[in-house]
């Protein structure tokens, strides 16, 4: 589409339709994109890219960070001289291990009959949320400002046992409210908008986390399946949480990702990191010529299966009394799918958890995902982008409408 073509088409925008800057933060890239939140329900992405964070020998804290904001802030520049527009909205979206979150389930009974309103739903809200940072903001302690909580869903609320989509001024003996709570380092959190007032003039980001914002594009996408696991496979770390009658149930993180079989690689071949990478690459999609291959097989396998105990564990620590489902969503970069999608298939797998039948893996990939969001045309297509906007969209767009 042309310049002039593209001016015009913006005169075409309802005035409910708002143009949003979305960056998704993770572990081996930051992404971001240009989005016209939208009220027909359906995302359109205008621009976007994707600046790699390249893995070092040593994964070192303080220079993760200063590599990942770097990324963001080459990303946040490009968005910024794109052309397309200025953003009404700033939302970043952050995966592991930029954040830490829990599922909690708040009870509030009493044998004379209340009525539900905003101010006990609150109040008991806030009960868990001091309890949440009393017990996560001491890991920031050593970090400049400690934490702040970026984040909270109220996922469900039940009077008397029964799920109520409107309990507000409802009589009641007994309440259950299914809340999720999400929180950042105060650092990380004052260099991000640092970044974006820089690019964009103006600091106010609104953030989330990535398990979010991935539940709910699942639950939405899927309302025949109530029980899934969601998989976030990405560079330093490996998440997994199990949702049962679409309620986040409990979350398992392990720090090894896909960079662990560069450096086990690097290590093995006594090679550098970027020649591990490149073996890494021809060997998951099978272009290793033998004599190389028999090489890298003990390696190779001996990483795998470092991986997979590693999972395999994880999940033993969720499923203590209840079975584990059979569906699995998982997110990951496209060109890593089937090289994790054969690990987690392996017959070791099944042997050591107790699962609900054989395992459906379903990729949350662009094909999976296609016409939840619409794009411009040679706008490259994101997995992680996409899940981003569609939940901005769906469940964002009226809380900051203004």
């Amino acid at each position: 589409m042309g310049m002039i073509a593209k001016i015009f088409s913006s005169f075409l925008k309802k005035d409910t339709d708002t143009l949003a800057a979305v960056f998704h933060i993770g572990s081996s890239s930051v992404c971001g994109a240009l989005f016209w939140m939208r009220e027909s329900g359906i995302p359109k992405i205008v621009f976007s890219v994707k600046e790699p964070i390249n893995p070092e020998e040593k994964l070192e804290t303080k220079k993760f960070m200063n590599l990942t904001t770097k990324a963001l802030d080459v990303a946040a520049e490009k968005i910024s001289r794109s052309g397309m527009g200025v953003p009404k909205k700033i939302f970043c979206v952050l995966a592991s291990p930029w954040y830490v979150s829990e599922s909690r389930t708040i009870t509030f009974k009493q044998d004379i009959p209340f009525i539900f309103n905003t101010k006990l739903a609150d109040d008991l809200i806030k009960k868990e949320i001091k309890s949440f940072e009393e017990r996560s903001i001491p890991k920031y302690q050593k970090a400049e400002g400690g934490a702040r909580t970026i984040e909270i869903k109220n996922l469900r609320t039940m009077l008397n046992n029964y799920e109520v989509l409107d309990p507000c001024n409802q009589k009641a003996k007994e309440l259950e409210m299914a809340i999720f709570i999400s929180l950042c380092g105060e650092e990380v959190l004052s260099k991000i908008e640092g970044i974006i007032e820089r690019h964009f003039g103006h600091s106010e980001v609104h953030f989330s986390s990535f398990l979010m914002a991935s539940f709910t594009a699942v639950r939405d996408m899927n309302a025949q399946q109530n029980d899934f696991l969601l998989v976030d496979i990405g560079g330093e770390v490996t998440d997994i949480t199990m949702i049962k009658k679409n309620i986040l149930r409990e979350s398992a993180s392990y720090p090894i990702g896909r960079n662990f079989m560069i450096r086990g690689l690097s290590s093995a071949l006594r090679s550098s990191l970027e020649k591990a990478k490149s073996i890494f690459s021809l060997y998951k999609d099978g272009h290793v010529e033998s004599k190389l291959l028999n090489k890298l097989k003990p390696a190779m396998d001996r990483l795998k299966t470092e991986w997979l105990k590693n999972f395999q564990s994880s999940l033993a620590s969720l499923s203590s009394d209840i079975s584990i489902p059979s569906a699995v969503f998982i997110t990951i970069d496209k060109e890593f799918e089937n090289f994790f999608a054969e690990i987690i298939k392996t017959e070791q797998f099944n042997q050591y958890t107790l699962t609900e039948s054989k395992f459906q893996i379903i990729f949350l990939n662009t094909e999976k995902l296609h016409g939840a969001a619409l794009f411009e045309e040679n706008v490259i297509r994101d997995t992680f982008l996409i899940i981003d906007a569609i939940y901005i969209n769906r469940f964002l767009n009226h809380h900051y409408n203004d």
